[in-house]
């Protein structure tokens, strides 16, 4: 049997939990990144300061790859959407606590930046499986997948 017989599965073909741990791997990075480049842009600016870019910039980001990538959800009306983004925004606020938990607890504790990104990283992927769950049953229920 050659290599080229065997089926070829693509990210883009693959079930909407895989897209959404890809996503949330590109989000992570995103809200990480945003985070170092406001520490190094204002490293005098408060911690939240930093922590409240990332974490806007990555919802941002994932918002739109769910809707688009993970669960491919049909643009039905303005109104749909701004429900949409609302109900999204409140999971979010909810797995934010669990996310900023885990990264300030570990910066409280150990006090370095590589704690705080350790607990940030963790307390993300816990935040993103709580997430998946809401936004599957609830803000992309209407989804083509």
């Amino acid at each position: 049997m050659t290599r080229s017989s065997f089926p070829q599965r693509r990210l883009r073909d693959a079930q909407p939990f895989v897209r959404y741990a890809a996503a949330a791997v590109i989000c992570v990075a995103t809200n990480l990144a945003a985070q170092e480049a406001v520490v190094r842009a204002a490293p005098s600016a408060p911690l939240m300061v930093s922590i409240i870019i990332g974490t806007g910039v990555g919802f941002l980001v994932k918002h739109v790859i769910d809707k688009t990538w993970t669960f491919r959800e049909p643009y039905i009306t303005p109104a749909a959407e701004a429900w949409r983004i609302t109900l999204s925004g409140l999971f979010s606020v909810l797995t934010t606590v669990i996310f900023w938990g885990f990264e300030l607890g570990f910066y409280a504790i150990w006090g370095t930046d590589f704690a705080k990104y350790a607990g940030a990283v963790l307390g993300l992927g816990i935040g993103y499986v709580v997430k998946y769950m809401l936004d599957r049953r609830m803000v992309f229920c209407e989804a083509t997948v």
